[in-house]
């Protein structure tokens, strides 16, 4: 939040105890950044605001770790109008770029991966915003990981059947 970076120690511990593939993200601003985390044992990073203020990052990043490597994580917050604006900051920062838009734009520039959060769902445990979901799913052809909403274990099994998704991120089920 304050352009400091200090998870290395977490990150290293972290990869050492579990098995399965590792995103990191938050504050990661810089190439260096990026290089950082994977050395210190993840096998992915997770960029917004960064993505935001230097587009250029992700091709830099893409082009240098693998495109695989790359995730561009949005955060979408629904407009009266019914369109989705991405936000940074979780949700308190207006970019000005439309959702769909940004994530197809990602995805030119070299985002292996989309991580998708509506905030407007984020906490609730009311299930995902599936007209979200579908909009940029249909836009991309790229791995989408979806967030924010599931509260119960039949939101999980809803979108799996709505659509296919490549990924659910989720917490408060797993943590109450």
């Amino acid at each position: 939040l304050y352009g400091r970076n200090s998870l290395h120690e977490i990150i290293s511990r972290t990869a050492k105890e579990i098995f399965i593939p590792l995103t990191v993200g938050g504050g990661i601003r810089t190439m260096d950044d990026i290089s950082d985390v994977l050395r210190a044992g993840g096998d992915k990073v997770s960029i917004n605001t960064a993505a935001h203020e230097n587009p250029e990052l992700i091709t830099q990043a893409s082009n240098m770790f693998g495109k695989s490597t790359i995730v561009v994580a949005i955060e979408a917050i629904r407009q009266t109008d019914g369109t989705y604006q991405a936000f940074t900051d979780n949700g308190r920062n207006r970019t000005g770029r439309d959702v769909v838009d940004w994530a197809k734009e990602a995805e030119k520039l070299g985002a292996g991966e989309i991580l998708l959060t509506s905030v407007d769902q984020e906490g609730t445990g009311d299930g995902l915003d599936i007209d979200l979901i579908r909009q940029v799913h249909n836009n991309i052809n790229i791995p989408l990981v979806v967030h924010g909403g599931i509260g119960r274990s039949e939101h999980v099994l809803d979108i799996a059947k709505e659509l296919p998704v490549s990924g659910i991120a989720l917490a408060s089920l797993l943590h109450y």
